[in-house]
């Protein structure tokens, strides 16, 4: 399935349009609106023509709040556009439960997976994404993942990765781990030390200038792929400095989009 660069200005222009919205529970079942609280929730987005991918997205936010819209629900466009079913996760919050994250996500595979057949979803094509500290969500998923959750490849745009305190993003850390966490917990949630050799592919984009989360997080991660065999893909480009998501006003938009499409174009649409 190939698209041209117009096309794919166009899916971003349509970012901004409105768009049906499916509420789900955490475990599949549909609800009337989003929860305005700290229970996790889903949105789906349907192709048209889907292809039997899905991508869970994982906004960031420090893991204190999630910015759903410019690195959540704004990228459906594009993903639909390519025959992949969306799910924006607004994943529980930590609050002092580095667990509650992760079992969001992982409540959210299982969720969709049984429910694949209803939805036109191969449950061994479903990825995942994440931006800043919804990065960090998705590649612990990636490298933490059971024998029933784990991602068929996964998307990370500015991520923080590491919880080394040399490199991470302390907002981040405190939020997840607090304020004094053990080395056994800071490596445990250091995803760059638990790259295993069924971690699925990855494609990254970081901004040399990003003065939120060091570029090493994406550098570690790229090394500890590559030197596991995992197929990976690292752009990193000299500005746009954090948080540029979805936001066209970002320099690098339109080689976000093309190299992304190309990519997925390898390693999800099949």
């Amino acid at each position: 399935m190939k698209h041209t660069i117009a096309a794919l200005l166009l899916a971003t222009t349509l970012a901004g349009a409105s768009q049906n919205t499916t509420y789900l529970a955490i475990e599949g079942s549909p609800i009337d609106q989003a929860y305005t609280d700290n229970r996790p929730y889903m949105e789906m987005y349907t192709p048209e023509n889907p292809c039997g991918a899905a991508i869970i997205i994982c906004p960031g936010g420090g893991y204190q709040y999630k910015t759903m819209d410019y690195e959540g629900r704004n990228f459906a466009p594009f993903f639909c556009q390519n025959g992949i079913t969306v799910f924006v996760l607004s994943y529980t919050l930590p609050y002092g439960n580095c667990e509650a994250p992760l079992a969001s996500i992982e409540e959210a595979m299982r969720g969709i997976s049984s429910h694949a057949a209803a939805w036109g979803i191969d449950p061994q094509r479903i990825g995942v994404m994440g931006s800043s500290a919804g990065g960090h969500l998705a590649s612990t998923l990636a490298t933490a993942f059971h024998p029933d959750t784990r991602p068929a490849f996964q998307i990370l745009l500015y991520p923080v990765i590491s919880m080394d305190e040399t490199i991470t993003h302390a907002g981040s850390r405190t939020s997840l781990l607090g304020e004094t966490p053990d080395r056994a917990l800071i490596e445990r949630f250091s995803n760059e030390l638990q790259v295993k050799t069924d971690t699925p592919p990855a494609y990254i984009m970081v901004s040399q200038d990003d003065n939120a989360v060091p570029i090493a997080n994406s550098m570690r991660y790229y090394q500890s792929l590559t030197a596991q065999g995992i197929p990976a893909e690292l752009h990193i480009v000299p500005t746009g400095g954090h948080g540029w998501g979805s936001h066209e006003t970002f320099a690098y938009h339109d080689m976000l989009l093309a190299t992304l499409q190309q990519w997925i174009e390898t390693y999800v649409i099949k």
